[in-house]
């Protein structure tokens, strides 16, 4: 006998409610920002509307069907089976925080605040998930193929991000380490910099978009589903020891960037989430490119 589908829904802790547990009390939350030149009403309603549409979503679940929620905090504990719908309700930052413990689920994104979020991930309002769901479980429903990218250290530590990886120090200080590409006949280059980032089409709306902006635009920014990564090197820096001649370029499908560690700690995360990082030494070595995986994207 099979199981009914089971639909995930996902969603984050809201300002409002971290404000509240950090000063204990609606009064003193109020204090704190009024302090600040800012107004608790408006936190706290974002906060209800955001509530309101976790409750609405839940509801157009078909009452035969299996339910689970996950807060952001928890998605590093949390199980995903193979057959489950996610159900992304909040930003579009929530999609990408989701999308590396995934592997093909269907996702599909919920706007809480439209006009706030930008929608590139979270594309549908409260009043559409019913039917959005059901398309997800059909056989052959519409879903976009997001590329992902992957860092995978030399023992074995894998890291996966929709929008980007980044190697550098915890801090953001200069690191060294030795930069080349796997298939440049074992060309590379000693750097000192402030890291390395590897972006997707998806990421290239964010912080991949601004190095790509910095470095003047002479290679065309990804699409979310193209087979192709972007790079940069951050500020690095010439010496009689350290070179800049390689940092920027494009790599495709089985392409790989290739790092060596040559200071005492490196570490690499994902889409923003330092607290879920890579911890590298001196001498190893870690690859980034093009995951297998990708994230599935409904609508």
């Amino acid at each position: 006998m099979s199981l009914a589908p089971r639909v995930v829904l996902v969603h984050r802790t809201t300002e409002y409610e971290e404000l509240v547990a950090r000063h204990g009390t609606h009064g003193q939350a109020a204090f704190f920002l009024s302090s600040r030149g800012r107004d608790i009403g408006e936190v706290a309603e974002r906060s209800r509307r955001t509530r309101r549409a976790l409750a609405e979503v839940a509801s157009d679940i078909p009452l035969t069907w299996r339910q689970a929620r996950v807060e952001r905090a928890d998605l590093d504990r949390f199980l995903f089976a193979p057959e489950d719908v996610v159900v992304v309700v909040g930003q579009d930052g929530l999609v990408a925080n989701v999308a590396k413990y995934l592997t093909g689920q269907p996702v599909v994104g919920i706007d809480t605040d439209p006009g706030r979020n930008p929608g590139v991930l979270v594309r549908h309002r409260v009043g559409d998930a019913g039917a959005l769901i059901a398309s997800a479980v059909a056989r052959g429903g519409a879903a976009d193929e997001l590329t992902m990218v992957e860092a995978v250290a030399d023992d074995t530590q894998r890291l996966l991000a929709l929008n980007e990886i980044y190697l550098g120090a915890a801090g953001h200080q200069t690191v060294r380490y030795r930069l080349g590409l796997d298939d440049d006949r074992g060309v590379v280059e000693s750097q000192a910099s402030s890291g390395v980032l590897v972006g997707t089409g998806t990421g290239a709306t964010g912080w991949l978009r601004s190095l790509w902006e910095e470095r003047g635009g002479r290679v065309a920014l990804p699409g979310p589903t193209e087979t192709r990564l972007l790079w940069f090197v951050r500020e690095a820096w010439p010496s009689p020891a350290t070179g800049t001649s390689l940092v920027a370029g494009e790599l495709g499908t089985t392409a790989r960037l290739r790092l060596t560690v040559e200071s005492d700690r490196l570490i690499a995360f994902g889409d923003g989430m330092e607290g879920d990082a890579l911890e590298l030494t001196w001498g190893q070595t870690v690859r980034l490119g093009m995951a297998e995986a990708r994230l599935r994207l409904v609508g």
